[in-house]
């Protein structure tokens, strides 16, 4: 690199870890404060507490880095423009694309850096912290109580449509990993239920890769009438012949904003299977957050011409308008959401239009500054 490239770079990077520091802190305290007495209620420890907030983390940064990227570039182009730096370096016959040549290779590097937080880190901070909250509250509620009583999710429900079974658990505890009150309703190609298994409880053995089902009935249905026609009661039955994984069915229903990448995918896996119109908010959700790579490229294609076409004035007014431009781009990113989510568009093309629209509107504004 270049003086003038290193010296970019120093301005802008010196201020962006200053602005992430700061604001990754008031995260992390802010989380603490909705969230210690709820831990400490849990019986965690200082480590407990500690490692949380290190697993916690990673899940923000995906969130914060945009922001503090438009903040500290606009900050930071904004003092070198006070101090007649941009003007002199164009005077010398610079121009604009060769002075901020290392910012926009930054930019790729934060590309990637934002893909493999969104593909890998974040999905494992949030699965890591809601299952650090869970063994607490396991560790707790163990006092007193019998194994099946913690860790209970009530009402959980599967439709397997590719299988033909639709499943209702009473009650599943995550900590013993078994279903109680358990219903399966087996249909046949026309979704005529023909069989029903009635369990006190059921689980996966994963050994074996079948559910046992324990202390039940099962009742067999003419097709045509559905009246009974057969009723046994057993003990114990083992299905080798179902294949249902029960973490996935814990989130198959649940808000795509709410579940991982590495849930995403199982999820829209399973819609799509069964041909299940949910499918596409899923896939809109995944398309959405892949798409966020390209937010530093749309950050600088915007802020730089913004930074340096004004007048001198104190860095601080340029911060000030980041707001205004950050709320223009998350409207532009909504009216995509929206249009996807009505099947108006595809949800790739959904999750990237606004940010290749916005990319375009950059391009435009280099145009003129030069």
């Amino acid at each position: 690199m270049t003086l003038i490239d290193r010296h970019i770079l120093r301005e802008w990077l010196g201020i962006l870890g200053l602005v992430l520091a700061a604001t990754l802190g008031l995260l992390v305290m802010h989380s603490l404060y909705d969230e210690l007495d709820d831990l400490l209620r849990a019986g965690a420890q200082a480590a407990d507490v500690v490692a949380y907030c290190l697993v916690k983390i990673p899940g923000f940064l995906a969130t914060l880095l945009p922001l503090c990227l438009l903040v500290s570039l606009l900050y930071a182009l904004g003092r070198l423009q006070q101090a007649n730096e941009l003007v002199a370096l164009r005077a010398a016959g610079l121009g604009l694309g060769r002075i901020m040549r290392s910012v926009w290779v930054m930019g790729f590097l934060f590309c990637g850096l934002v893909w493999w937080l969104n593909s890998t880190v974040v999905p494992w901070s949030v699965e890591e912290a809601r299952s650090m909250r869970e063994t607490l509250q396991a560790r707790q509620e163990l006092a007193g109580k019998s194994a099946e009583q913690v860790g209970l999710r009530s009402a959980v429900t599967f439709d397997n449509a590719a299988g033909g079974r639709l499943w209702f658990l009473n009650r599943y505890s995550q900590f013993t990993r078994r279903g109680y009150g358990v219903t399966v309703c087996l249909r046949d190609q026309q979704g005529r239920e023909i069989t029903r298994l009635l369990a006190r409880e059921a689980w996966r053995d994963e050994a074996g890769g079948s559910w046992i089902f324990r202390v039940g009935r099962e009742i067999t249905f003419d097709p045509v009438s559905g009246e009974v026609t057969r009723t046994a009661v057993f003990f114990e039955q083992v299905r080798r012949d179902f294949n249902e994984d029960p973490d996935l069915m814990q989130v198959y229903d649940a808000k795509p904003d709410r579940l991982s990448l590495f849930e995403l995918k199982r999820v829209i896996a399973h819609h799509r299977s069964t041909g299940s119109p949910k499918a596409r908010v899923y896939e809109l959700r995944y398309a959405s957050v892949l798409a966020e790579t390209l937010m530093p490229l749309v950050i600088i294609a915007f802020a730089v011409p913004f930074a340096v076409s004004g007048v001198r004035v104190n860095p601080a007014v340029g911060v000030t308008k980041a707001l205004g431009l950050f709320v223009v781009y998350f409207i532009a990113l909504r009216i995509g959401l929206v249009l996807g989510g009505r099947g108006t568009l595809e949800p790739v093309l959904a999750a990237l239009l606004p940010h290749l629209g916005l990319l375009g509107a950059g391009g435009w504004a280099w145009a003129r500054l030069r």
